[in-house]
């Protein structure tokens, strides 16, 4: 379930600008979390004490800008993915629509993730450099930013190294829909009302428990994913992993073997944690962002609140808003022109 939902009255630019400055918001409030999340897959010793102790030990050995290691590489990763996210998810809605413009759950939730999958693939080397980032020491950093990182990894593992895991991302897009479609399909029974009338707080409550559902099924993916983009002969410890081994299936198979089957959901608090915050941020800054640019397009009388401006056709978009006004003030200007020619005769 979506968090924020898509309005005709923004444009295409405006609609992505939104997403992306309301996702480096949440991403950037929200990284300590991530960071524990990661290391936790990862399996190095910050993590060997639990959740809590977790962040004392990682400040303690690297400070506070531990907690934002890799921040800003997944932040410029928000803009590339969103619009391939978006475009591509368009595109593949268009194939499946009925005569009446609309389309089955099913069908949008498997859009939305091959819509993933594609965006995923663009900007996939950019995960990468963000988790080998996470993995190191930054008091004693292998790479120095992102362009360090993608030539070093070229250089010296190839390019290969900079996909290391991309096949998990498609594996664990199964039962991520199926998490998505099982949250979907209960939604009614759950508010013994049909999904239309949801209010925003519902939707907001909605999108969480998809995610909750969603991430953890697909979690182990996840876990063996980060682990092989850890894996490295230049990072100490070869990136701290804490298991050994040769490809994606040795990786499940050694996992289970040495930490047994709960391991390959390491991580999985701090992710349930970070939920509730992540979507709750990303909800209120879409909102305020949205509020300036309806504000800026003329639909709403203040950038403070939702209130309509009188006169104006909401159903109408952006583009055709402008166009109408222009209609009316050349209209306007023609007739005061045709008056004061008038009044000369």
């Amino acid at each position: 379930m979506a968090i924020v939902k898509k309005d005709d009255r923004l444009t295409s630019s405006q609609s992505l600008l939104c997403v992306g400055f309301a996702g480096i918001f949440s991403k950037t409030v929200t990284s300590p979390l991530e960071v524990v999340k990661i290391l936790s897959q990862i399996g190095t010793f910050h993590c060997k004490r639990g959740f809590l102790h977790s962040f004392v030990f990682i400040c303690q050995n690297e400070g506070l800008r531990a907690f934002w290691k890799g921040n800003m590489v997944s932040c410029l990763r928000l803009f590339p993915y969103s619009a391939i996210h978006l475009a591509t998810y368009k595109n593949i809605v268009h194939l499946h629509i009925d005569e009446l413009g609309d389309i089955s759950q099913w069908r949008a939730i498997v859009a939305g993730g091959l819509a993933g999958i594609s965006a995923a693939l663009a900007t996939y080397p950019l995960e990468v450099v963000e988790t080998r980032l996470i993995a190191q020491n930054c008091k004693e950093p292998t790479y120095r930013g992102l362009l360090h990182s993608l030539s070093s990894m070229y250089r010296n593992e190839g390019l290969q190294a900079l996909y290391r895991g991309f096949s998990l991302t498609v594996l664990g897009a199964v039962p991520f829909s199926v998490g998505c479609y099982a949250v979907y399909v209960n939604l009614d029974k759950l508010w013994q009302e049909r999904h239309v009338r949801f209010t925003s707080l519902q939707n907001f409550i909605n999108g969480c428990l998809a995610a909750g559902v969603a991430q953890t099924l697909s979690f182990p993916f996840e876990t063996v994913k980060k682990k092989m983009q850890a894996q490295s002969l230049l990072l100490p410890h070869c990136g701290g992993v804490d298991v050994h081994f040769n490809g994606m299936i040795d990786c499940f198979r050694q996992v289970i073997k040495n930490k047994g089957v709960t391991a390959l959901w390491s991580g999985l608090t701090a992710n349930m944690v970070k939920i509730v915050p992540y979507f709750g941020l990303l909800f209120s800054c879409f909102e305020m962002c949205k509020q300036l640019c309806l504000y800026r397009n003329g639909y709403i009388i203040s950038p403070l609140s939702y209130k309509l401006k009188p006169g104006v056709d909401q159903s109408l978009g952006p583009y055709e808003l402008q166009e109408f006004k222009r209609y009316l003030r050349n209209r306007k200007s023609h007739k005061a022109q045709s008056s004061s020619i008038g009044n000369r005769w």
